[in-house]
């Protein structure tokens, strides 16, 4: 079965920083991680910003936030901690999918960063998006040296904030950087895709290892 995925990100700069990091490792990822199918979650910021946090969880399948056992701590039942910080952050992105290449690989164990890419084909080009993506871009970054994981996921659900979501686990943000990385993405194939693409989300993202 091809394994689910659920992405956080959100802007705490209107938040209480500290509060925000001991709600997710306290509260929110424990209370996440009893629910049957959530496989595991990873805590990111971005590199050149702080305030910006994402949360990402592997699933057993998109189906788990289905489930009564997720729906006992989210939506109207979320807890009042998580009422609190989520009010006072701002949420950039909620995307949640199916891994649809390669289609049930979890997250490696190691990845110091990671890189995010979530996007949305204009109508009528989901077909040519979707070619070039699994013929030559996807496959182009995974083989990058450095490059740990590389996985596509399509929205559970067509009003999603973004279609399409990638995930590059990198051993570290360097890689992003490498002339190799920029050999397999600027290919003229991407030049002739690229003006298709809409509301592109691109995030480059370090590990997040404690407040301190």
């Amino acid at each position: 079965m091809a394994k689910g995925l659920l992405l956080m990100a959100f802007d705490l700069s209107t938040a209480h920083a500290d509060e925000f990091h001991d709600w997710y490792d306290l509260e929110h990822i424990p209370e996440r991680l009893r629910v049957p199918g959530f496989l595991n979650a990873e805590r990111w910021i971005a590199e050149d910003d702080p305030t910006l946090h994402v949360a990402t969880y592997d699933l057993a399948s998109h189906g788990v936030l289905h489930t009564p056992a997720y729906a006992a701590v989210s939506g109207e039942n979320q807890s009042p901690w998580t009422k609190r910080v989520t009010f006072k952050a701002t949420r950039r992105l909620r995307f949640e999918g199916t891994q649809i290449v390669p289609g049930d690989l979890a997250a490696p164990a190691g990845a110091g960063a990671m890189l995010m890419a979530a996007i949305t084909p204009r109508p009528g080009q989901e077909a040519a998006f979707t070619d070039w993506y699994n013929q030559e871009h996807l496959p182009q970054l995974a083989a990058v040296p450095g490059v740990l994981a590389a996985r596509r996921f399509e929205a559970g659900d067509r009003a999603s904030e973004r279609r399409f979501l990638a995930l590059y686990h990198l051993r570290d943000i360097a890689v992003s950087r490498s002339d190799a990385w920029a050999k397999a993405a600027y290919t003229p194939w991407t030049e002739r895709i690229k003006p298709h693409l809409l509301d592109m989300m691109v995030l480059r993202l370090k590990r997040f290892h404690g407040k301190g």
